[in-house]
């Protein structure tokens, strides 16, 4: 079964952390992917670029509404997926706590609805 492990953190507190803590915390995920992948449980993973450069988009009487950032005013950012393989929300959980951004901020985990016909 997939989950996606939505990574959460404080944007603000994360750009005052020193360049060498950042890429730590990247070295980290990286090879937590690969362990995941050396298991057959690593799907796909990347990091978002800050929460400033998204779009919100929303369909109304037809036409489309575009806003600039969040939707939502929250604390902690959407930073980061992984999108894994495991056969149940026990083990997802147990991988989303080896989820370095999970020291700093929050990972959700939330199961992948499997729908036929997409390609």
């Amino acid at each position: 079964m997939k989950f996606i492990l939505l990574v959460h953190h404080d944007e603000t507190a994360f750009e005052k952390m020193s360049d060498e803590t950042k890429k730590g915390l990247l070295t980290e995920s990286i090879g937590l992917c690969h362990q995941l992948d050396a298991k057959g449980e690593y799907v796909h993973a990347s990091p978002v670029h800050p929460a400033a450069t998204a779009a919100i988009v929303r369909v109304r009487e037809g036409k489309p509404i575009v806003t600039d950032g969040p939707f939502i005013e929250t604390r902690e950012q959407m930073a980061g997926y992984f999108l894994i393989e495991a056969k149940d929300r026990d083990e997802a959980v147990a991988i989303a706590a080896k989820v370095p951004g999970a020291r700093i901020g929050t990972v959700e985990v939330r199961p992948v609805r499997e729908i036929t016909g997409l390609p």
